[in-house]
């Protein structure tokens, strides 16, 4: 069967010419056992300067190029009309090894592209279901002897080099699981031979399971240790190569009796990916960073850059690298500014890269210490909170440092600093500081002592209320979210007076409650447990007694932490950059939102990155430091005198992505009277948003409107721009297109002018047809000739002044180029050709001389001129035809008249006489003659037709006369058959001596049956020496076989016995596969 694989689709009358160069790329391919498959690539040339180059790989690195032969073929064709090159890849009588993933690539000066295919073979396994990593192929000369091994230059040795068949019961499972000491009872139990070089490889199968669990499984499911397989399928002979590993890297050599092949096996280390890549950080100077990633295997080498640049252990060990299992880690102690960049980890397999931004160390103040009045016995507490929670710091009371011991206590917790003062009394009454570490901060707030003075008061007082709102406005407290409120209200009567509060009509009681009422002889405590927003309003305070009553409003406002505002909008999005936007907060605490901080991190990421330092002041910004291609998201903090809120809803994410650069080399590749053809190259640079393709315009010369020359958007670096109107001025330019948008504009110089350009016409001879072309009978002319000339020239072409005849030669024009084509070459074909292009008045030709040769006759008129003593002298005559081409010389050969085999005396002899010396006396001598020209000898030659007598020199004796005595015998075999035994599939011969007088006729019988008819049997007869060859004996080929001698005087017979034994290369894979099929 054969099957064509192309891609879908009907052929479109023009080519394609995408920036992948592919117009049609290989497709996957399906195919059964012992069937042929063609994949097929074609790749356009109009914009192409010379033809491409393409390389076929199977997997990753084997390169078909080296494997052509009868399995394998590679054609490629190109088509002048259509200007496409085709590249086929044949596979021929495949078989289930030859499935798998293939690759095509094609490449040109400025342009790479390749095509990934699958094969897949359908059909039954084939008798050794080994899964293997790599094999090879030799196929041994048929008629070789049987000595086979392969030679490995590092690894193998003798014991390795021999087949093993599997039988039914798995010994290598058995020894791997058994103690030492049972190993030479299952060798004596299984027929084991070479026990110690089975254990050597069972060492070498346990350390490769050490490296890795994985196994190679058959469809049966059945583990197969065997590192090196050995086949021999009919002429091949393959080597199988499991669980390949560097060790195996090596050159390998496969000897065949005196004939050697090499090969050499080149194993690639497996890619190492980063399975966590890194991740962005934002430290302040001084501290420790450490940049973390995860790659696949444990102890992997990995490349450390920063901006580029590759960072080592010798710069002052400022880096320090640390390997953990599959963990790989960089660690920068005490970072500076001058640390800040992108750090890049690169494996053989994968890169991943992060930022790293080092800022000055920078305090902010969230909630700074209050003045506080407190009673006698009451308890202060001083608190703030910072933006660095491991900022520790100093309290101060009157410029001195404040002890702690039982009464005074000092803590920190995150970022919030606390002094609390137990059972205030009149010395706690200072100035109290919080000074933080390392930080030009000085936090001050004031300790007032209320004291409570009590006065001697006439019976009967109406009821009073001493309300004092520290200096605030006599009716309003303020107090932060969560903080505890503690207002102590004084008051006055007699007699004591009855305490009632209330809030909005809602009375108050005393109670364990957030909020509650404590009373007292001489004044009432309002407590509100961690406030709450919902713990504002207008508190009232009603005191009676039976002399009157008082009253007093209190408002409570509690302040907080803004709402999180909405999730920013990203816009303006560029390379490196994009411009983030956001709306306050709904609510803003209570009080004035005083700026914004924003953070970002990379969308696989956890962490986020703070962006800014100094609170933004606007609700717009612009982030900046991004890396082109990677995902990012966003997200906003609002920030108040209290705090800062919790963080808004991550924005969209979005990809930081530019236009590409202009196209560049945008040329105007031809123009004729309605259409103008354009050229370009893809721009420099086009970055992580890919290239959708180009946009063409053009506008007419004095005019601003942009006219679209081509609907959409095209791929192609080439335009042929249609339906223009004859004479217009036309300005054109191209812009590249991606995801962000459109690039910079290419445009021409100069208005272009839609006329055809007149051009002289000119032939551009190439350089071997400037000579006498010479071609044999037969042989096939296709002949090329460019040329130049606008508009399209008349093209005519001559044979020694007449017109060619269509009939006999064929001729084919294009706008470049005229082909002369003649599918079999004759002698009469020979002739001077010319061409001429003709524009208008205008012409040009050149002529270009064919030769076509044949082989010469043979010489005429031989003659033998003379003999004498050893010599005998030749003449004749140069032959009547030639060949049309130089007779280069003449072979001169002699043959005994007894034997009659040519024996050559000379070759390219130049002249048409010669004396040929050195002759047998008493021997007669016949002489031929060929003639040589440059397609080689005569196919007859001239032959003396007497023979050349070389007498005898000395004194004539006349012998005296006697009876003639009769030498005629019977035959008689001097020499006899002997049996032989053979392998089967190899020529042998039997041979054996007869004589006899006169010459006997031979005959060869096999089990009595005459063998002269058949094909398979050749027999010799050379001086008495008698052979019969056997072409490539079978087992049934074996018999008696007998050579019988027949002459006037009698016969005689000799037998012998041949024994053909089975090949034992072919015996052990039979039994293997039946053993297998069992």
């Amino acid at each position: 069967m054969f099957i064509s694989v192309i891609s879908a689709g009907t052929q479109p009358e023009e080519p394609l010419d995408p920036i992948g160069l592919f117009v049609t790329r290989p497709q996957d391919g399906e195919v059964t056992v012992g069937g042929n498959i063609t994949f097929t690539a074609k790749v356009a040339g109009e914009s192409l300067l010379k033809k491409p180059s393409v390389k076929w790989f199977k997997g990753k690195w084997m390169d078909l190029g080296s494997k052509v032969g009868k399995h394998l073929q590679l054609h490629d064709t190109y088509d002048r009309n259509n200007k496409v090159y085709t590249f086929e890849m044949e596979i021929i009588e495949a078989n289930m090894t030859f499935a798998g993933g293939y690759r095509c690539e094609v490449s040109t000066k400025d342009k790479f592209d390749s095509s990934n295919f699958n094969l897949i073979v359908n059909g039954k396994m084939n008798s050794c279901h080994f899964v293997s990593s790599f094999y090879f192929l030799f196929f041994p000369y048929p008629y070789a002897h049987q000595q086979f091994f392969l030679v490995h230059s590092k690894l193998l040795d003798k014991g390795e080099a021999k087949s093993e068949s599997q039988s039914d019961v798995d010994v290598w499972e058995i020894l791997r699981k058994a103690p030492p000491s049972e190993y030479e009872k299952i060798a004596f139990q299984y027929g084991i031979t070479d026990l110690r070089g089975m254990l050597k490889r069972l060492k070498r199968i346990k350390k490769e399971e050490k490296k890795s669990t994985a196994r190679y499984k058959t469809k049966g499911n059945s583990n197969y240790l065997f590192r090196y397989i050995f086949e021999a399928i009919g002429n091949k002979r393959i080597l199988t190569i499991n669980h390949c590993s560097l060790a195996d890297d090596a050159a390998y050599e496969c000897v065949v009796g005196e004939e050697k092949s090499f090969t050499e096996l080149f194993v690639k280390e497996p890619p190492i990916l980063i399975t966590h890549p890194l991740e962005d950080q934002m430290v302040m100077v001084g501290e420790r960073v450490e940049f973390e990633c995860e790659v696949s295997e444990e102890g992997a080498t990995v490349k450390w850059e920063k901006d580029g640049i590759e960072l080592t252990r010798e710069e002052t060990f400022k880096y320090r690298f640390k390997k953990d299992g599959k963990k790989q880690y960089l660690i920068i102690n005490d970072s500076t500014k001058e640390d800040s960049g992108h750090y890049t980890v690169k494996t053989n397999g994968g890169v991943s890269v992060a930022e790293l931004i080092v800022q000055e160390k920078k305090l902010e103040v969230y909630q700074s210490i209050a003045d506080l009045t407190v009673k006698a016995r009451d308890q202060a507490v001083f608190k703030c909170e910072v933006s660095d929670e491991n900022v520790k710091g100093i309290w101060l009371k009157n410029g001195k440092e404040v002890v702690p011991d039982e009464r005074i206590k000092i803590s920190h917790i995150g970022r919030i600093h606390k002094l609390t003062i137990e059972d205030v009394t009149p010395g706690d009454e200072a100035d109290y500081s919080f000074i933080p570490q390392g930080f030009a901060y000085n936090l001050s707030a004031k300790l007032q002592f209320l004291e409570v003075k009590i006065d001697f008061v006439p019976r009967e007082e109406p009821p009073k209320i001493h309300l004092d709102c520290l200096g605030q406005s006599p009716d309003t407290i303020v107090v932060v979210a969560g903080n505890k409120l503690r207002l102590d209200v004084p008051i006055s009567g007699d007699p004591t007076p009855t305490v009632i509060w209330q809030k909005v009509n809602k009375l108050l009681f005393e109670s364990e409650g957030r909020v509650r009422v404590e009373m007292h002889e001489d004044h009432c405590v309002f407590i509100i447990e961690g406030a709450e927003k919902e713990d504002e309003g207008v508190y009232r305070v009603i005191v009676k007694n039976p002399v009157g009553e008082d009253k007093a409003d209190i408002t409570v406002k509690v302040i907080d932490v803004p709402d999180p505002p909405e999730a920013p909008k990203i816009s303006n999005i560029g390379e490196d950059y994009c411009t983030v936007q956001w709306q306050p907060p709904k609510y803003d605490g209570g009080q004035p939102v005083l700026g914004y901080i924003l953070e970002r991190k990379k969308k696989k990421s956890y962490r986020w990155m703070r962006l800014n330092f100094d609170l933004l002041k606007e609700l717009t910004y612009e982030a900046k430091r991004m890396i082109e291609g990677v995902v990012y998201e966003m997200r906003i903090y609002a920030v108040n005198s209290i705090g800062m809120s919790r963080p808004s809803p991550a924005s969209q994410p979005f990809m930081p992505i530019a236009p590409p650069s202009e196209p560049t080399h945008f040329t105007v590749e031809d123009v004729s009277d309605s259409t103008v053809a354009l050229k370009w190259r893809p721009p420099e640079r086009i970055g992580a948003g890919g290239l959708d393709g180009y946009i063409v315009e053009y506008c007419k010369d004095g005019s601003t409107e942009w006219i679209p020359a081509l609907p959409g958007l095209t791929e192609r670096t080439s335009a042929l721009i249609k339906d223009l109107v004859t004479g217009d001025k036309l300005q054109f330019r191209i812009k590249a297109i991606n995801l962000a948008g459109e690039s910079g504009a290419a445009i021409i110089k100069e208005p272009v002018t839609v006329q055809e350009i007149l051009q002289r016409p000119k032939i551009w001879l190439p350089r071997h047809l400037r000579q006498t072309l010479v071609k044999k009978v037969g042989e096939t002319i296709n002949i090329v000739i460019p040329f130049q000339g606008k508009p399209r020239p008349k093209i005519i072409w001559m044979k020694d002044g007449q017109t060619l005849d269509s009939k006999d030669v064929g001729i084919r024009n294009s706008n470049t180029d005229t082909i002369l084509f003649i599918r079999r070459a004759e002698l009469h074909h020979s002739g001077a050709y010319e061409v001429t292009l003709q524009i208008e008045n205008m012409t040009d030709k050149v002529t270009i001389t064919m030769q076509i040769i044949d082989k010469p006759g043979p010489p005429q008129n031989i003659k033998l001129v003379d003999v004498w003593g050893f010599n005998a002298a030749l003449e004749w005559t140069p032959p009547q035809d030639d060949g049309n081409a130089q007779i280069l010389g003449y072979t001169v050969q002699k043959a005994d008249k007894k034997t009659m085999e040519w024996y050559t005396v000379f070759d390219h002899y130049r002249r048409t006489n010669c004396v040929v010396s050195d002759l047998i006396m008493g021997n007669e001598y016949f002489f031929r003659i060929f003639s040589e020209n440059l397609c080689g000898l005569s196919e007859t030659a001239a032959t003396t037709k007497n023979p050349a007598y070389i007498q005898k020199t000395g004194t004539t004796y006349k012998p005296p006369s006697y009876k003639e005595h009769d030498f005629s015998e019977p035959p008689k075999f001097t020499h006899p058959l002997v049996n032989r035994s053979v392998i089967a599939g190899y020529n042998t011969t039997l041979s054996c001596a007869v004589r006899g007088i006169p010459k006997p006729k031979i005959f060869w019988y096999k089990n009595k049956m005459d063998l002269s008819g058949d094909a398979k049997y050749r027999m010799f007869s050379k001086q008495g020496v008698l052979t019969l060859e056997i072409r490539k004996p079978t087992p049934f080929d074996g018999g008696c076989y007998t050579c019988k001698a027949v002459n006037e005087c009698g016969e005689a017979e000799i037998e012998c016995r041949l024994d053909v034994r089975g090949n034992q290369m072919n015996l052990m894979d039979n039994t293997n596969t039946a053993m297998k099929n069992e």
